[in-house]
């Protein structure tokens, strides 16, 4: 997306020449490649950790923090190493999305009309405010410390960087329409008129 974002406000005349139909499937099959190969080797790497006390994890899903909390065996320093690489992978991807949004927002400032300003932020700022929950959340979880970890802390980080972001961006990504904004403009006023 933020690449997406750079070409169409940067390079607006040739959006069509980068990011045409075998680019975009070249980027997704990249996307989904990479993350596929990185969920197996997470996944297989983590099961194979020995467990010794017990298999009952403090949440509603295995994360990876609370599997590691069962382990009994030097082995889980292993799994630290691949979370440490996964983290300095993900830092690279956000190095890039900044250095990306950096251009971006030199060209913005760059547009002389305050409403084609307004118009090329309103396109950059969701997708920005998702990845950055997203990114946030996920290193809280994966980095901080253990001890400050609590179960209702680390129950709260997950659902965050799990569940919020996949919800929000629909509705972020759909207020941009016209049509969404009426509707729900319609629906607010329905229930205000319904209390009244």
């Amino acid at each position: 997306m933020a690449y997406d974002r750079y070409v169409a406000i940067c390079k607006p005349l040739h959006y069509g020449t980068l990011l045409g139909s075998r680019a975009c499937v070249h980027m997704t099959a990249a996307a989904w490649g990479c993350g596929f190969l990185h969920a197996f080797l997470h996944t297989a790497n983590t099961f194979s950790l020995p467990l010794c006390q017990g298999n009952a994890v403090d949440q509603f899903f295995c994360e990876v923090p609370q599997i590691l909390r069962l382990s009994c065996s030097d082995a889980y320093l292993r799994e630290l190493g691949f979370i440490v690489l996964s983290a300095c992978l993900c830092f690279g991807c956000f190095v890039f999305i900044v250095v990306s949004y950096v251009q971006i927002f030199r060209a913005v400032l760059r547009i002389p009309s305050e409403q084609g300003r307004h118009k090329a932020f309103s396109m950059c700022i969701p997708h920005l405010a998702v990845v950055s929950l997203f990114i946030t959340t996920s290193f809280s979880a994966y980095l901080k410390p253990p001890s400050i970890s609590s179960s209702a802390l680390d129950l709260v980080v997950a659902v965050l960087y799990t569940m919020v972001p996949p919800v929000v961006n629909p509705l972020i990504y759909s207020m941009r329409s016209k049509e969404i904004k009426e509707a729900l403009q319609k629906l607010f006023e329905h229930g205000l008129l319904q209390y009244q």
